[in-house]
């Protein structure tokens, strides 16, 4: 993850949510007096968000001390402790609300990826992602699909090629589409084609398309398209498929299944922060 990218974006949270000050806090804890957080699970699943929590914050304080017990991709259970926060309470006060929601949401993402992954159960067959993310969490949330053991699809409009439905109507052709793209970029660019015939089918493989995608197809059409696909083409599935039929795609055939539900539709993981007291404190 990008260190400088994660820093500004934690940045802009803080300031979303303190503001000028946060009011409660800076009215109640007016010295410098430390304390500890835990981070503690609720719920089982795959955590993902170690850098936000360190990184986090030392932003806000770089005397804050943190001991994170996991790895990001590592499975966690209800009542374990995952981190350890100390510094000044204020700090800690201000910080826990952003830091926990994102830690919440990446290890949500992680944790159905790899239910994603453990449901297809393919040696052949990758779960990528799409750009249906968060505005403003891409980076985060397509980190957290790679410590569920997935992969990343583009990151955004700007690093790939992927010619869509509305693209064909607007060339005219797949054809047409694909000899623009090749006319006017470098020899870098591959190129992805979305499918939904035969027709395009062999449109896409004449023109010498990198990736085929089928799009909102059965599993039962994308084993018949296949087969007039070329090995040398990169085949992806897409559109339609969830955790109940995914094993039936990954019958197919295809290289990749890319998933939309696994970021936009995560539940976040449960869990919390508590204050840690001193023993004898309980």
């Amino acid at each position: 993850m990008n260190t400088l990218k994660l820093r500004s974006l934690l940045e802009k949270f803080f300031i979303e949510d303190i503001g000028e000050q946060d009011m409660t806090t800076d009215l109640i804890f007016t010295d410098d007096t430390n304390g500890k957080i835990v981070f503690l699970a609720k719920e089982a699943g795959v955590f993902c968000g170690e850098s936000v929590i360190k990184t986090g914050f030392q932003l806000l304080n770089n005397e804050i001390t943190t001991e994170v017990f996991v790895k990001d991709g590592d499975p966690i259970n209800i009542g374990q402790q995952l981190a350890h926060v100390s510094g000044n309470i204020a700090d800690l006060l201000k910080g826990e609300r952003v830091i926990l929601n994102l830690v919440q949401r990446m290890s949500g993402i992680a944790t159905l990826t790899q239910k994603a992954v453990n449901t297809l159960n393919s040696d052949h067959t990758r779960i990528c992602d799409t750009r249906k993310t968060t505005p403003g969490l891409r980076m985060l949330e397509k980190y957290a699909v790679r410590c569920g053991g997935g992969f990343n699809h583009r990151f955004g409009l700007y690093d790939g090629v992927m010619i869509k439905d509305n693209h064909i109507s607007f060339a005219g052709s797949i054809s047409n589409a694909v000899v623009s793209i090749r006319k006017n970029a470098g020899h870098m660019v591959k190129i992805e084609v979305e499918v939904e015939t035969e027709e395009q089918v062999i449109e896409a493989v004449n023109v010498e398309a990198d990736v085929i995608m089928f799009d909102n197809r059965t599993p039962d059409e994308i084993k018949e398209f296949i087969k007039l696909v070329p090995p040398g083409i990169i085949t992806e599935a897409s559109g339609g498929i969830q955790l109940r039929n995914l094993a039936d795609y990954g019958k197919s055939g295809v290289d990749y299944i890319s998933l939309g539900f696994i970021t936009h539709s995560a539940k976040a993981l449960d869990i919390s922060v508590k204050v840690l007291l001193k023993k004898g404190e309980e």
